[in-house]
């Protein structure tokens, strides 16, 4: 009974994985519909990472919000990118293609990104800061681009307002 005690919940932490409030370490992420590029590429700017699989029906289920998402006119300046888990990349690319995705997508070799996001389940997306911290992390499908989710981006990405001090 004691050993059951010990044993790791489901809820536990991947190897190497990144907590909220800390910093994403550099990362070489392969392209799946267009170049490698570094994470730490993407600073500067409030960063949306989307973790999913082809074989995933709620991640392709929130896939065009992502899009809608990336696209939009006004609000929060932000990059938004797709991380596939999927074993093989021609299932990942056929995905993008028939979904006609527009935003970077990139895929995991080894578990080395779905460890480091803490991908336990799918699909997860991860908020990161112009600064690259983590500042959330939502695991299952969302309408992204609806009041709550845009509600919830601007609490974790929108800049903090200085104090004006006279």
């Amino acid at each position: 009974m004691a050993l059951a005690l010990l044993a790791a919940p489901a809820w536990a932490r991947t190897p190497g994985e990144v907590e909220i409030g800390q910093v994403l370490p550099p990362a070489m992420l392969l392209g799946l519909n267009g170049p490698n590029r570094a994470l730490s590429a993407f600073r500067g700017k409030p960063l949306i990472i989307n973790v999913w699989a082809s074989w995933c029906g709620p991640c392709r289920q929130e896939m065009a919000s992502l899009e809608r998402l990336a696209w939009r006119e006004n609000g929060l300046p932000l990059v938004v990118i797709g991380i596939s888990t999927d074993d093989y990349p021609e299932k990942a690319q056929a995905l993008l293609r028939s979904s006609n995705a527009t935003i970077s997508h990139f895929i995991d070799r080894e578990l080395q990104i779905e460890h480091l996001l803490g991908a336990t389940q799918l699909p997860l997306t991860v908020l990161v800061d112009a600064t690259g911290r983590v500042r959330d992390k939502v695991y299952g499908a969302r309408e992204w681009d609806s009041a709550e989710s845009l509600a919830l981006i601007k609490k974790h990405l929108q800049p903090a307002r200085r104090a004006l001090t006279h």
